[in-house]
C-alpha cells in the first residue's frame, strides 16, 4: 500500500479545515434550549414556592460553514439566513451582539414595569445615559468609545436625552471638544473627543456614534435578572410571567411546565418574534404541557406584499402539528391574554 505523500496529507487537513471553520455571509439558525426561569429571576422576599415551572426558550445563531451550510440545507431542523437579514447595514458582528444584549435588556425593563403595574407595587423609572451601538469609522470618537459604552454626562451635563443631545451639539463646530464620562463594564471613564464631520456619513461636525437612551428602573420589593449572554427581545413575555408569579402570593403555573416566547412591549402587548418554528421544537424537546405564541396582527399592507406570512401562533400551531408535540401550543395578544388562560387553569 502506497503511503500518503505529506503534501498532499497536509492539503487534504487544509479542505477539511476550510469546510469546517471558514466563515460565510451567512447565518445559521437551529432550536436551542428551554431554559427555567426561577433560578435566572428573584424578586426580593418573593413567592418562590412553585410546583410547576416558566421556561424561556432560545435559538442558536452562528455563521455559517460550508459545512453547515450544506447540512443545514439538507434538514428541516435548520435555517439559513443571509447576512443582510440579521445584521443591520454597516453594522459588524460586535455591533450585531451589543444590540442583541440591549434588546435583552429593555426586554426586561419592560418585563418590570409591566408585571409590577399589574401586581400593583411601587417603581421608579431613572434615565441613565445613552447607550451607545456603534461608532463611525472616521468619526470623533472612533477608537474612543466602543460599542456597549453608556455615556453618563457631556460637559457640565448629567441627563441626558437624546434631545438635550442634539440642542447641545447644534451649535459646536468642527474641531470642539466635548468632556464625557463613560460607563464601561462598571467602570467609569473620563473621554474627550474632538467633533468632526464624516463626508457621506455625517455630513455636520458630531460625536459620531449611533446611540439610545438608557434607563433603569428602581422597585420595590428589588428585582434581579440574570440572562448572561442570551440576547434579543423574545424573553419578555416569560421574564413578566415569572415576576408575577413571585409577586403573587398564588402559584399561577397550577403545577404544569409552562414555555412561551414573545416581545414584552411598555403596554403590555405581546410582539412578534422570530424563529417560532425552531422554539416550537426547543419547548417540545423541554417536555413541556403549554408554550405561549405571540398572536400577532399582520397589517394588510404586508400581507399584500408577503401573502404566505402568518402569524407566530400560527406558524407554531403548524410546527407543532408537524412534529406531532402533545404540548399545547396557547395563543396570547397580551400579558393580560396569558394570566386569564393560567387563572382558568385547573391544578395539575
Amino acid at each position: 500500500m502506497k503511503k500518503i505523500k505529506p503534501i498532499v496529507l497536509l492539503f487534504i487537513v487544509v479542505i477539511i479545515l476550510a469546510l469546517g471553520f471558514y466563515p460565510m455571509e451567512s447565518y445559521i439558525s437551529r432550536p436551542g434550549g428551554a431554559y427555567e426561569l426561577s433560578p435566572l429571576v428573584h424578586v426580593e422576599n418573593g413567592d418562590e414556592d412553585d410546583e410547576g415551572t416558566l421556561s424561556l426558550l432560545t435559538i442558536a445563531l452562528s455563521k455559517a460553514t460550508p459545512l453547515t451550510y450544506a447540512y443545514a440545507k439538507v434538514t428541516d431542523s435548520q435555517k439559513i439566513y443571509p447576512a443582510d437579514q440579521i445584521r443591520q447595514e454597516d453594522e459588524d458582528e460586535e455591533e450585531y451582539n451589543v444590540r442583541q444584549l440591549k434588546l435583552m435588556s429593555d426586554s426586561q425593563f419592560n418585563a418590570i414595569t409591566v408585571a409590577f403595574d399589574r401586581a400593583k407595587k411601587p417603581y421608579t423609572v431613572i434615565n441613565h445615559g445613552i447607550f451607545i451601538f456603534n461608532v463611525v469609522d472616521g468619526g470623533g470618537a472612533h477608537n474612543i468609545l466602543k460599542p456597549g459604552d453608556k455615556i453618563l454626562e457631556m460637559d457640565d451635563l448629567s441627563d441626558l436625552t437624546g434631545d438635550v443631545i442634539a440642542k447641545y451639539l447644534a451649535d459646536k463646530k468642527e474641531g470642539d471638544t466635548v468632556r464625557l464620562k463613560v460607563e464601561r463594564e462598571e467602570k467609569v471613564l473620563t473621554k474627550e473627543v474632538t467633533l468632526k464631520s464624516v463626508p457621506g456619513v455625517l455630513e455636520k461636525a458630531g460625536i459620531g456614534i449611533s446611540y439610545t437612551e438608557n434607563k433603569v428602573v428602581e422597585t420595590t420589593p428589588s428585582v434581579e435578572i440574570k440572562s448572561d449572554d442570551i440576547g434579543g427581545p423574545s424573553a419578555g413575555l416569560m421574564f413578566t410571567l415569572e415576576l408575577l408569579n413571585q409577586l403573587l402570593p398564588e402559584d399561577i403555573t397550577k403545577g404544569y411546565d409552562i414555555a412561551g416566547t414573545g416581545e414584552m412591549l411598555q403596554d403590555g402587548t405581546v410582539g412578534r418574534i422570530g424563529g417560532i418554528d425552531l422554539k416550537v421544537i426547543a419547548a417540545d424537546k423541554k417536555g413541556v404541557d403549554f408554550m405561549f405564541a405571540p398572536d400577532d396582527d399582520i397589517p394588510e399592507e404586508i400581507v399584500a406584499k408577503n401573502p404566505d406570512l402568518t402569524s407566530n401562533y400560527e406558524e407554531a400551531l403548524k410546527t407543532a402539528k408537524k412534529i406531532g408535540t402533545k404540548m399545547k401550543i396557547v395563543p396570547v395578544k397580551t400579558i393580560d391574554d396569558a394570566m386569564e388562560y393560567l387563572d382558568n387553569l385547573e391544578p395539575k
